[in-house]
């Protein structure tokens, strides 16, 4: 995998997180907090776990390894997700921006939440989280469009017939 490709999928990856957001946006107080029957609860379980996610391996990928997550408590409204998003989204293409071909080829280590140590090639993984949010992403349009606010497209071919 090269830079130039990593750097596209994370544009993706931002412009599908902004879709989400700004349709999540749009719900009552309940329907955001409402709980569910998706593997992290309802929309704010759901969307928590994704942005937990890109802010673990971000931090991982700079050679930190927290070991506890964000909980769906600490952000009460869609307004407080989006403001921790959008400063997250800074990092993270921060780090996207700046990493080398050399290293997007090399190995990293890292630990678990759990303390286990892991070793992994980066770009394999920097995949994965954009993978990743598809699914929780996904997920997420699910239950906005039963709400009747659907976020359209969120497809990568979407995406790039946009550019």
């Amino acid at each position: 995998m090269n830079k130039q490709d990593i750097q596209l999928l994370y544009r993706y990856n931002s412009w599908a997180n902004a879709k989400i957001l700004d349709v999540a946006s749009k719900l009552t107080p309940e329907q955001f907090l409402a709980d569910g029957e998706y593997p992290h609860g309802g929309l704010r379980g759901t969307l928590t776990h994704a942005l937990f996610a890109e802010w673990i391996w971000r931090k991982r990928w700079e050679g930190v390894s927290p070991s506890t997550g964000f909980k769906p408590e600490d952000f009460p409204t869609p307004e407080a997700l989006r403001t921790r998003w959008l400063e997250e989204e800074k990092a993270l293409t921060q780090f996207v921006e700046s990493v080398s071909e050399e290293r997007l080829n090399a190995t990293f280590q890292y630990k678990t939440t759990n303390g286990d140590p892991k070793e992994n090639i980066l770009w394999e993984v920097m995949a994965h989280v954009v993978n990743h949010g598809t699914q929780h992403r996904a997920e997420a349009a699910a239950m906005l469009t039963a709400l009747g606010h659907s976020p359209g497209d969120i497809d990568l071919i979407v995406y790039l017939r946009t550019r």
